[in-house]
């Protein structure tokens, strides 16, 4: 048993007692309980834990932050960011490319690390696959409103967002719908790769999500796999989520990799498998710490020829403003 109060929490399931923890996509097939962290990038962390309950989690404290955001990119850069995507669109390169940055604030965790955060989020912020993940290295505080994979049996689902307003009033428009369904075309070929000859369905396409502050357009995609099919297989044809990458997703990650650092956790995979179940979000409204004294929380929208740079850079801003608020710290 490792030491420490590592946990894992998502959907009022509360795991404890880390046993093992792995980068070995075979290890989850054992048929015990272990948490899922994917990183954007493919890296891969598996942790087995022997005690799995129902449980609420605890209303923590959390004191707010008092530092300032820095970002990745400033407004000018993002600007340029997009600008170029809709040049290499217009070139016939890439259709569609998820833009994202990173903001970063100084903070010391102390022996509450994120649980208060955590705790606070689901309270002004709930989200339907919110999770709290702990694990040597890492710590994460996620108020994702995205499914990128949940499994019953041999039934896989993946349910895209793409498409995000305010709450109140206006529309999703063409260009919202455009974009949505390209990634509903490209779930559909990632899980096509791995489904049952036939079997993958568009079920839902274009609902709209309301949730704290923001709607969404969301899809739904779903899937039957064999028994023979491995978990390494599936993650081998899904990740990164192509919502969060962009179409086609060789080119868009390739876009990506020429704009950006290293996302790490932010627009990976997060949560939990447990034999023939599973629950996975997308790694997005996430903040996370690595143990080196900064908190982490990343931001991005979708980038089609269409998108306005400037509206796209606050639809970024939009999209933090409510958790970072919640987190404290200056954020302009």
């Amino acid at each position: 048993m490792l030491e420490r109060n590592y946990q894992f929490w998502m959907g009022g399931v509360l795991a404890t007692q880390l046993d093992e923890v792995s980068d070995d996509p075979a290890k989850v097939e054992d048929g015990n309980f272990w948490a899922v962290l994917i990183d954007f990038e493919g890296k891969k962390r598996f942790a087995k834990f022997a005690q799995v309950q129902e449980e609420l989690f605890p209303s923590i404290a959390w004191s707010k932050l008092t530092g300032v955001w820095k970002s990745s990119h400033s407004e000018d850069q993002y600007i340029a960011y997009v600008n170029q995507i809709r040049k290499q669109i217009a070139e016939g390169g890439v259709y569609q490319v998820n833009a994202c940055r990173e903001l970063r604030t100084p903070h010391e965790m102390g022996d509450g690390g994120l649980r208060g955060l955590f705790s606070q989020i689901l309270r002004e912020n709930p989200a339907p696959h919110a999770s709290y993940l702990s694990i040597p290295g890492i710590e994460i505080a996620s108020a994702s409103p995205e499914l990128f994979l949940s499994r019953s049996g041999n039934k896989l689902l993946t349910s895209p967002i793409k498409g995000t307003l305010r709450a109140e009033g206006e529309l999703f428009g063409e260009k919202d719908k455009a974009e949505n369904l390209m990634i509903v075309d490209l779930m559909r070929n990632d899980l096509g790769q791995i489904a049952d000859p036939g079997s993958v369905e568009v079920s839902e396409l274009f609902r709209d999500e309301e949730h704290p502050g923001l709607r969404h357009l969301v899809s739904d995609i779903c899937a039957d796999v064999g028994e023979d099919i491995s978990w390494a297989e599936i993650f081998a044809a899904t990740t990164p989520p192509g919502s969060v990458s962009g179409a086609p997703k060789s080119a868009a990650l390739k876009v990506i990799s020429e704009h950006e650092q290293a996302r790490g956790p932010y627009c990976g995979a997060l949560g939990w498998i447990h034999g023939d179940r599973a629950q996975l979000s997308v790694a997005i409204r996430t903040f996370w710490s690595n143990d080196d004294g900064l908190l982490r929380f990343g931001t991005g929208a979708g980038i089609t020829w269409g998108s306005d740079p400037i509206l796209e850079w606050q639809e970024t801003q939009l999209k933090a403003q409510r958790l970072i608020s919640i987190a404290g710290g200056n954020f302009s």
